[in-house]
């Protein structure tokens, strides 16, 4: 059995009429009520009567068409429409407003939204961010039904902006954006209205590490955007619950005014590792460095090795690599975490290890580091002072980052929106 799709469009504005067929006002919206269901059923429409904005609630509708809205009964309740929370107006709230398309992590615009009658309910089934579908509203609306539908986007895929409707009282949730990469979220942050950006990362500071995950891979403009509009306490937190090398690129963008107070809020190891790198040109080695990895000695058996691996806090592209240093704590080796793996628990460090890594001093330029990880094939450069001994390590994806340019996201329409 086929299933009736209806266009929004098609709706809004049509006659509203009784059992016999006489008019009586015309349609303004249709209302829907978003939840859990994966389609939101339609609840009622917003009507206009003798210059009165009333509500006609769905189950006395006998007839909806385009053109042509019928209810049952010879009069309509004089109760004037007010929303209830969890309620949305599809064509005031949602058409023509960006909708985040959780399937393909873009924005996406409500051009037009799709309904269909199943089970004996309306319901709103999928969104055509088309630019074509505009047309149906600009032509007559027998022309305006032969426009065709462009590629619609499944319902169940999308989650609304919800801050502009107050009373609306929903949020994105949370748990639909956390099936998405940090750097998804990031890119709909940055394609985003400041207001919608602000919305989504209201959803993810639920999770602190989501969060500050995502606050990692926003580009600086972005960044300094939402920490202005945060109390010091509030952008300490989050400064706290990031990593230390892209916290101390964050406050080297900050007016100089707020760095010593937001540093001043940060735990002292925080604080130690953060005053360090700032210390450092940030397009250098000892700039792109993070502070945390693993250099155990020598000695440490393998199984003892991987466990340190399982139980540290380093980031995980760090811990591709172990290091293994001598008496006087300088380094003598590294070993990659699959060749660990391969190697006997009882085995020590010091005989897995590749020994004299290739390696980069603090003070080399972006160049000159690049070169040295690309010769030699490191995804993992340790970063040695003159006496031999780490003071951090340089990843490859902090040197793409680097070496991608500016805006490069933008341009290649990574964030841009899809229509």
């Amino acid at each position: 059995m086929a299933v009736e799709i209806l266009h929004l469009s098609s709706v809004v504005k049509s006659a509203l009429v009784d059992r016999d067929g006489d008019r009586l006002g015309r349609v303004e919206d249709l209302i829907a009520r978003l939840g859990f269901a994966p389609h939101p059923p339609v609840t009622g429409l917003v009507v206009r009567i003798a210059h009165r904005q009333l509500f006609v609630p769905i189950s006395i509708v006998s007839d909806l068409r385009p053109g042509r809205v019928q209810f049952l009964g010879d009069t309509v309740s004089l109760r004037r429409f007010e929303r209830r929370p969890g309620e949305m107006l599809l064509s005031k709230d949602l058409r023509a407003r960006h909708l985040i398309n959780l399937q393909g992590a873009r924005l996406i615009r409500a051009n037009e939204i799709e309904l269909a009658r199943r089970d004996g309910r309306w319901e709103v089934v999928a969104v055509d961010p088309s630019p074509r579908v505009a047309l149906r509203r600009l032509l007559p609306r027998g022309l305006g039904r032969r426009i065709p539908a462009g590629k619609v986007v499944d319902w169940a895929s999308i989650e609304p902006f919800v801050a502009h409707v107050p009373s609306a009282r929903l949020r994105i949730p949370y748990r639909k954006l956390a099936r998405l990469h940090p750097a998804q979220i990031a890119d709909l942050v940055e394609a985003a209205s400041h207001e919608e950006g602000e919305e989504i990362i209201e959803a993810v500071g639920q999770d602190r590490e989501l969060e500050a995950d995502v606050f990692e891979e926003l580009d600086a403009e972005h960044q300094i955007e939402f920490v202005r509009s945060r109390t010091d306490a509030e952008a300490a937190r989050l400064l706290a619950t990031m990593a230390p090398d892209d916290a101390a690129d964050l406050i080297t963008e900050l007016d100089q005014e707020r760095r010593l107070p937001l540093l001043g809020l940060l735990p002292a190891p925080q604080q130690r590792k953060i005053r360090a790198l700032l210390s450092y040109n940030p397009e250098t080695a000892g700039g792109l460095m993070s502070p945390d990895f693993l250099c155990l000695p020598g000695s440490t058996p393998v199984g003892d090795v991987l466990e340190a691996v399982r139980a540290s806090s380093a980031p995980p592209e760090a811990l591709a690599v172990v290091f293994a240093r001598g008496a006087e704590g300088r380094v003598t080796g590294s070993a990659s975490v699959v060749s660990l793996v391969q190697a006997s628990p009882t085995a020590t460090l010091g005989s897995v290890v590749r020994p004299n890594p290739a390696h980069v001093h603090p003070d080399w330029d972006l160049h000159a580091v690049t070169r040295k990880m690309t010769d030699f094939n490191l995804t993992v450069a340790p970063v040695m002072d003159d006496q031999h001994r780490m003071v951090g390590v340089v990843t490859v994806d902090d040197v793409l980052e680097m070496l991608i340019p500016t805006g490069w996201r933008r341009e290649f329409g990574m964030t841009s929106v899809e229509e």
